[in-house]
């Protein structure tokens, strides 16, 4: 199962990038141009979201540092214990949807600490692959076109975020074996 995964997994984004471009040829899109286009707009968006970024920067240093992530972590290790859930991974779980930045942060000190190729070392990389940054998203792209009715969207995003890490725990288990 694992080298099938492996396998899989080098040729994932070279052949979707292969088809997007063989398709936009079939389609007779001037593929390059389409993509500086695109990279222009995005220069303009990447001005946009400057002051909503850094008000999310600063909401996480504060959630940080407060020590309000240190006292959920305690508050739920037993739980997680029960369940024969690694409790170094919970910051991740909590950081991930918050920021992509302290979330690379607490991988890193998994990676560091476990080891890249242990238990922990791939769970944290494929909860990390398998989240996104959903309250950054919504802060920082609707901010930027100026989206403020966003509660369902939170409510899919953060119902995905909890998709993907319960099934990072699942499938690296199944895949890797236990703890």
């Amino acid at each position: 199962m694992y080298e099938l995964i492996s396998y899989a997994s080098v040729w994932a984004i070279p052949l979707i990038l292969a088809t997007i471009l063989v398709y936009g040829m079939y389609k007779k899109v001037p593929v390059y141009e389409s993509f500086t286009e695109g990279a222009k707009e995005g220069f303009g968006t990447a001005i946009k979201i400057i002051p909503h970024l850094v008000g999310m920067l600063v909401a996480v240093s504060i959630f940080r540092q407060s020590g309000a992530l240190d006292m959920i972590t305690s508050l739920c290790k037993p739980l997680l214990d029960l369940l024969h859930i690694p409790g170094d991974i919970l910051p991740l779980a909590l950081l991930r949807p918050i920021s992509g930045a302290g979330a690379l942060a607490v991988t890193t000190d998994i990676m560091a600490t476990h080891g890249p190729d242990s238990f922990l070392g791939r769970l944290a990389s494929t909860m990390q692959g398998s989240t996104d940054t959903t309250l950054y998203v919504l802060t920082v792209y609707f901010g930027a076109i100026g989206i403020r009715n966003s509660l369902y969207a939170l409510k899919v995003g953060l119902l995905a975020d909890v998709a993907g890490i319960v099934a990072s725990i699942f499938i690296v288990t199944m895949v890797f074996g236990v703890v």
